[in-house]
């Protein structure tokens, strides 16, 4: 009989195999490393990757500006298409709107940010030795 993708309600499954099977990270190493730095609370409280993961816990998660507010609703221990990742976890509405808020801003942060016109050309350059020699 092959492994089941959900794990059963014995089953125990570390936070970091979670986390991964979840997608919130491409890699378990990656996991791993958020919930050692504490960019991964657990209903608030720092824990250790080895820790197991219980439904109905909250989980607080860092991924570089963005926060999700999770409440885990089930446990796998395989990776899945992300159809099937997101029914393992249910996000809060505030959290939601909170995270689209923060990617407007920093895309109105990105925008406003003179772009050059790339690599100079061979005249430009000249020019730019020219107006430093000047000094």
């Amino acid at each position: 009989m092959s492994k089941t993708k959900l794990a059963a309600d014995d089953d125990k499954v570390r936070l970091d195999k979670w986390l991964w099977a979840a997608r919130f990270f491409k890699t378990r190493q990656l996991a791993h490393e958020a919930l050692e730095l504490g960019r991964v609370l657990v209903n608030g409280e720092r824990v250790k990757a080895s820790r197991v993961a219980r439904e109905g816990e909250l989980l607080q998660i860092r991924i570089d500006k963005l926060v999700y507010n999770v409440t885990v609703l089930g446990l796998a221990t395989q990776r899945r298409p992300a159809a099937e990742a997101r029914l393992l976890y249910s996000e809060s509405e505030e959290s939601i709107a909170a995270r689209e808020h923060q990617i407007g801003l920093q895309k109105a942060e990105h925008a406003s940010f003179p772009y050059g016109d790339g690599r100079p050309t061979k005249k430009a350059r000249r020019d730019i030795v020219r107006f430093k020699d000047s000094w």
